[in-house]
């Protein structure tokens, strides 16, 4: 056999171009494979830490901020809601919330860090409803004892203003309180413990 005509050059030219073309298809087709083995940057942001600046919430009211696509209810309470939460510790299943889902850092009768600053997640403990703010005192709807709490209207759970819930409702547990720190007087960190900040 002869070799006449073939241009070697030529050949390992073409050899090594088609090498090179064949190497970034794979890396190309290799990239989005690998990456989607990583979290995308908007489920990294589902589970991150949310200041929530409370400086503007005023005494016996409520804002709701997000945390894990849930509802958590930042409450600035009162001197006279705190002295409601004694007077009915009676009335609640689990005064002491030694059965519910909170932090070991938060008082357990007041379920906060400070008194006057209630961290609740919004979701009641029976089929995830999420409960509404009920601030006001015997609401002709809710009975002459009603002294201000939560409400949810799904399946008629009551909690108090420290997220207890009231004996004989169909919710078992008191709403949780999630992890949460103080980074100042007026910002909170949701998702990060009081003991690690």
């Amino acid at each position: 056999m002869s070799n006449d005509g073939v241009n070697a050059g030529r050949r390992r030219f073409l050899v090594a171009a088609t090498s090179v073309v064949g190497a970034a298809g794979a890396v190309g087709a290799a990239v989005p494979f690998v990456g989607s083995w990583f979290p995308s940057a908007k489920a990294k942001a589902a589970g991150a830490p949310v200041k929530v600046n409370i400086g503007k919430i005023e005494p016996g009211q409520q804002m709701v901020a997000e945390w894990r696509g849930q509802p958590v209810f930042i409450v600035r309470r009162t001197q006279e809601i705190l002295g409601n939460l004694e007077k009915i510790a009676g009335q609640v299943a689990d005064p002491e919330s030694k059965a519910s889902v909170q932090p070991t850092y938060v008082d357990p009768k007041s379920r906060s860090i400070k008194p006057e600053i209630l961290v609740l997640v919004g979701i009641c403990t029976h089929l995830g409803c999420s409960p509404s703010f009920r601030p006001e005192v015997a609401p002709a709807d809710l009975g002459a004892q009603w002294v201000g709490g939560y409400f949810c209207p799904c399946h008629g759970s009551r909690y108090d203003l420290a997220g207890r819930v009231y004996k004989s409702q169909p919710a078992p547990l008191n709403l949780p309180v999630p992890p949460h720190s103080y980074e100042s007087d007026d910002i909170i960190v949701v998702g990060v413990d009081q003991e690690k900040a």
